[in-house]
């Protein structure tokens, strides 16, 4: 498609580290002409959408210093459009993706980002990059769908209720192919409705929880457990990675415990909450006096 690159700059780069208005070519983040277009802008054009680079063409001078180009006439059309993002997820290296990158493709998902790793897992690259992704599309005013084999994929819980706020304050739509949840759900809808007060109420119930077995501990006279396993070391870590605007799962999963039968296995986020407050509550007690 020779003049494909007139199409692609019909939109604005959503790309944030390159955000070229409507008219102008991709830049790189020396404040070059890119070689080629960002994925993220040529696949806001339908007939694009399978393609795997868009060139620069030689008129726009990739490699040079980048300037705005005069807009072309079609520049001003409205975004337009719906993207279907894939996501697949197996717990371990053993098992296939096969079904699920079958079922996704077979549902006319043409971009679909997948790994194998487990549920419990801190961090999940690839589901990061395709909630990334899918924000960026949807900053560009197209409308987008993360497609999923199973709801289970995405996790369970607190952290599926998590991710499913994050996709409804982006404005993503959720569609399941198969399980409890199958369909198409609306960031409006019930499913997402549902799955934010889910996780209001396990959060209470893990909080109630955690106070009541505190109390019978201390009726028994016993330690409250987890405390024995941090240190003035992991403390001043803990302190220092906060500031950093780090999450309490971040923090949990760049310490390590150097004593006690967890020794060498990192806290969890309650043990890190809990150490930090402990420190904050004495700071404040230390500075009244």
């Amino acid at each position: 498609m020779n003049d494909g690159y007139l199409s692609v700059e019909t939109h604005g780069c959503p790309m944030s580290s390159c955000a070229a208005p409507a008219g102008s070519p991709c830049r790189t983040s020396k404040g070059r002409v890119a070689i080629n277009y960002h994925t993220a802008r040529f696949r806001l054009i339908p007939s694009l959408a399978k393609a795997l680079t868009v060139v620069t063409p030689p008129i726009r001078k990739p490699g040079t210093p980048w300037v705005e180009l005069p807009r072309h006439a079609s520049s001003g059309a409205e975004l337009s459009g719906h993207v279907r993002i894939g996501y697949a997820r197996a717990s371990t290296a053993r098992q296939s993706l096969d079904t699920q990158l079958d079922s996704l493709t077979a549902a006319g998902v043409t971009k679909i980002f997948s790994e194998k790793i487990s549920t419990r897992a801190v961090s999940r690259p690839e589901l990061d990059r395709a909630v990334e992704f899918a924000r960026e599309l949807r900053a560009a005013s197209l409308g987008v769908t993360l497609v999923v084999h199973e709801h289970k994929r995405l996790g369970r819980g607190l952290a599926l209720a998590e991710l499913a706020e994050q996709l409804k304050s982006y404005g993503v739509a959720l569609e399941f192919l198969t399980g409890e949840l199958q369909g198409n759900h609306d960031p409006s809808g019930i499913v997402f409705t549902v799955l934010a007060a889910l996780s209001g109420m396990e959060r209470e119930y893990i909080r109630d929880r955690t106070l009541e077995g505190h109390e019978s501990a201390r009726t028994r006279g016993q330690t409250i457990g987890g405390a024995t396993v941090t240190d003035d070391a992991m403390l001043s870590l803990a302190l220092h990675l906060r500031e950093k605007n780090l999450s309490l799962r971040e923090i949990a999963a760049k310490l390590v415990i150097t004593k006690g039968k967890k020794k060498g296995r990192h806290p969890s986020p309650a043990t890190v909450l809990r150490m930090l407050r402990e420190h904050d509550e004495a700071d404040e007690d230390h500075s009244h006096r």
